[in-house]
C-alpha cells in the first residue's frame, strides 16, 4: 500500500525534503499516482491532506469540499476499481495546534468530543467514495463509533483500518514535514510506549471487537514482536506501516552509498512480512512492487 500527500493550494507537486522520492501532490497530478501505482500492481493507496487554513477544532476535516474529501473522489474516479481509496481518519493534519483530536480547556486531548468529529469525518469521507477509512487518532472507542455511524447511514460496506497499536515514536518526523505539522508537545497520552510489548496485542484486540476489519501496528522494524504477537491472535488481516523515518532512513543511507537501496527496501518488507504482516504500507511501495516483479 503506498501513504500518498495532496496538498490544497499547490500548482504542482513539490518534493519533501525529508522523503526523499516522495512529493506532496495536487489534486490533477494524483490521477497520475493512481495510474502508477495501479500500473505496478499494488493493492491500495492511503491518503493523506494538507489544508491551507486549519482550526482548533479541525474543521475541514468534515468539509465536503475540504482537500481531503475532494481527494478521495478524485482517487476513486482516478482508480476506476483498480486498487483500494483508503483515507486517514485523524485531525493532526488539520488541526492548529498539531494534536489528533479536539483539544480540553487545559490543553489535554478530549477523547470523547474527538470521537463526535471522528464520526463526521467517517461520514464525509464514506459520501466521497473511501472504500476504507484509516483510523490512525488513537482516542479509546474510536473504531465503535465510527463503525456505528457508518453503519447507521448505510455505509456497511466501508471497511475500518485501525491503527490499533501506534506507539510515540521518533519516526514520524519526516511525515509531519509532510503534512506540514505545527504540533505542539507531543502525543504521548494516547500513542503507546514504545516499552509496552503486551498492550499492543489488547489494543489490537479490543479493536477488533468494536468492529475493525484491519489493524495495524506502526512502526514496524522497531516493533516486529508486537506485530508477531497480533498476528498470532488476530482473526482479521494485519496491517504494518514502515513509516517515514524508516523509509528515509534506508534512502540517507543509500544516497551516501553506505547500503544498497533496493535489497534494503526489500529486506526491510520482507521481515515485515515474515513477522506476519498481511498488508505492509511503504513509500517505496511502487518500486518494491515492480522490483518484485522483476525478481520473479
Amino acid at each position: 500500500m503506498l501513504p500518498v500527500f495532496v496538498r490544497e493550494g499547490l500548482t504542482a507537486p513539490r518534493a519533501i525534503d525529508s522523503l526523499p522520492g516522495v512529493s506532496q501532490h495536487t489534486l490533477e497530478s494524483l490521477a497520475g499516482v493512481i495510474d502508477e501505482a495501479a500500473a505496478a500492481g499494488i493493492g491500495g493507496i492511503m491518503l493523506f491532506a494538507v489544508p491551507e487554513v486549519r482550526d482548533a477544532t479541525g474543521t475541514a476535516a468534515c468539509d465536503a469540499h475540504g482537500i481531503l474529501n475532494l481527494a478521495i473522489e478524485k482517487a476513486v474516479q482516478a482508480s476506476a476499481g483498480r486498487l483500494v481509496v483508503m483515507a486517514d481518519l485523524c485531525l493532526d493534519e488539520f488541526t492548529d495546534h498539531g494534536h489528533c483530536g479536539v483539544l480540553a480547556a487545559d490543553g489535554t486531548v478530549d477523547n470523547d468530543a474527538t470521537l463526535t468529529v471522528y464520526a463526521s469525518m467517517a461520514l464525509a469521507q464514506a459520501r466521497a467514495g473511501a472504500e476504507v477509512l484509516g483510523l490512525s487518532g488513537m482516542m479509546d472507542g474510536q473504531t465503535a463509533v465510527v463503525r456505528e455511524a457508518l453503519d447507521a447511514e448505510g455505509f456497511t460496506s466501508v471497511s475500518i483500518f485501525a491503527y490499533s497499536a501506534k506507539y510515540a515514536s521518533v519516526a514520524y518526523g519526516p511525515f509531519r514535514d509532510a503534512v506540514e505539522s505545527d504540533l505542539q508537545g507531543d502525543r504521548r497520552a494516547y500513542q503507546m510506549d514504545p516499552a509496552n510489548r503486551r498492550e499492543g496485542l489488547v489494543e489490537s484486540t479490543l479493536d477488533e471487537a468494536e468492529g475493525a476489519d484491519i489493524v495495524m501496528v506502526k512502526p514496524a522494524l522497531p516493533y516486529l514482536d508486537v506485530l508477531a504477537d497480533v498476528a498470532a491472535a488476530s482473526a482479521v488481516p494485519v496491517a504494518a506501516y514502515h513509516v517515514s523515518g524508516e523509509y528515509s532512513q534506508i534512502e540517507a543511507a543509500a544516497q551516501r552509498g553506505w547500503i544498497d537501496r533496493r535489497a534494503a527496501h526489500l529486506e526491510a518488507v520482507t521481515s515485515i512480512a515474515r513477522a506476519g504482516a498481511d498488508i505492509v504500507l511503504t513509500y517505496a511501495a511502487v518500486e518494491v512492487a515492480t522490483w518484485l516483479k522483476e525478481d520473479m
